[in-house]
């Protein structure tokens, strides 16, 4: 038999919105387990204290971004409709069911004039963290790192050329700290020749760089198997204990992957606390520099095999030829010897070159078999830093290395996944790099404080 429902919705009901709540909802029961109020003490001098107009309170801003990053609303128009219907929403906010919900155009307003260029963002997540490690869920002994590809908000086929000045990241000056270092002590022993001082400040290289106008500080990203165009590229670091997101770094999507990676080691040793033991990474973070800074601090780090090696054009590798440490030279399979010559910077390395002499190479019948077309005479060339890779290599195909990167591949690749299919990580709306760090930081947090609720309770 048909029945027609009609007029229910004007049936009287005493109730409030506690009672349309239910005890057992994620929201109730992060409400709980977090203390939002270190909210008010971080955008406390965002505020006039004795004057001007009552604001929305900043514990509701914070919250209603909050929502939209843990339930996947991408935009800031719809988030505020939801709030309007979803009863809890409204709780979590603290307001009634006859309450105005904030328009999106505040909460837009807010974010884009009075926290912008503040760091509110980077501080509030690093409050969820510090939050996480005083309930035991970040020991900080083992961080696992990898970085993933978040699409600009700009189209990749109306890109432009322009000459910029190359600049010198970090990493790079870290490298040259080494290089220095090491030309001096080759210097000092007469090992090598002084290196001529140059006339003059040198100026930094134009270099050609292609960019997007409606984004100018997004990355054109080109890797194998990702897509083309520009791009972000978020860092984060893990903690193996309970999966907790301890840093998230944002870079352009043209960056690789290990130029912010120790600075982001340092800030988690320094400025969180955290005493890390142990750190695992895709294979583009085993650069040699790092396997030293690392070895120098104690860092176990753990990488994947590299997919090539050296490609040598001549049947003699370097495993032919013997190495004298007391001579400091390289002994040919002649028996001839190939001496310190110089010091020469790659892009990424730092290397001892060690040459026969002309003559020995000239006269010798194996010529062919040890030299290549374009040289005169044989090679070796050492990096500066091969002693504390060699220590970072025999790890792997290691039960704990195997472990490691498991734990990589579940903790690190599993995040990504979940945030790009649920919170808002796939794309950005807004542009700009500080924009794309405070979208992945919101995102970042949105999977700690479900971490926090599926751990505790």
């Amino acid at each position: 038999m048909m029945t027609r429902t009609d007029n229910k919705q004007i049936t009287f009901h005493l109730v409030t919105i506690e009672d349309l709540v239910p005890e057992n909802h994620f929201l109730r029961k992060l409400n709980r387990l977090v203390d939002f109020s270190f909210i008010y003490d971080e955008t406390a001098q965002l505020y006039c204290q004795n004057n001007g107009r009552p604001c929305v309170d900043p514990v509701v801003l914070v919250k209603y971004l909050l929502i939209g990053f843990l339930f996947g609303i991408e935009s800031e128009r719809r988030m505020e409709q939801e709030i309007q219907v979803n009863m809890a929403y409204r709780w979590f906010l603290g307001l009634d069911m006859d309450e105005r919900v904030p328009d999106h155009s505040t909460i837009s307003q807010n974010r884009r004039r009075r926290f912008n260029g503040t760091g509110l963002f980077r501080r509030l997540f690093e409050g969820i963290v510090f939050q996480c490690i005083e309930k035991g869920l970040v020991d900080g002994r083992t961080i696992l790192t990898d970085s993933t590809h978040v699409k600009a908000n700009a189209s990749p086929k109306k890109n432009i050329k322009i000459f910029v000045q190359k600049e010198t990241s970090n990493y790079m000056k870290r490298l040259d700290f080494y290089e220095e270092k090491e030309r001096q002590r080759l210097e000092q022993s007469g090992a090598i020749r002084p290196k001529r001082k140059s006339r003059g400040q040198k100026k930094k290289p134009f270099i050609e760089k292609s960019i997007s106008p409606a984004d100018p500080e997004a990355g054109m990203l080109k890797r194998p198997g990702k897509p083309a165009g520009p791009h972000y590229l978020s860092h984060q670091s893990i903690d193996a204990a309970h999966g907790i997101i301890v840093d998230v770094a944002v870079t352009p999507g043209n960056v690789n992957d290990s130029g912010p990676y120790l600075e982001r080691v340092e800030y988690m040793r320094n400025h969180l606390g955290l005493g890390i033991e142990t750190a695992g990474a895709d294979s583009a973070y085993g650069t040699s520099l790092i396997c030293k800074v690392l070895d120098d601090m104690g860092i176990r780090l753990y990488t994947p095999g590299t997919t090539g090696g050296v490609n040598y054009k001549t049947e003699f590798t370097r495993k032919d030829f013997k190495y004298q440490k007391e001579a400091d030279c390289f002994i040919c399979p002649c028996g001839k010897r190939l001496t310190l010559r110089s010091l020469e910077r790659e892009e990424f390395n730092i290397c001892r070159v060690y040459r026969a002499e002309r003559g020995d190479c000239r006269g010798c019948c194996m010529f062919r078999q040890c030299v290549s077309g374009s040289q005169k005479s044989r090679t070796v060339r050492v990096n500066i830093f091969e002693e504390a890779a060699a220590r970072c290599h025999p790890k792997r195909k290691t039960t704990h290395h195997t472990q490691i990167l498991r734990l990589r591949q579940i903790w690190c690749e599993g995040r990504f996944a979940a945030q790009k299919a649920r919170h808002n990580l796939r794309g950005l709306y807004r542009r700009g790099l500080e924009a794309a760090e405070s979208h992945c930081l919101l995102s970042a947090m949105s999977i700690n404080l479900k971490r926090i609720v599926t751990c505790l309770e």
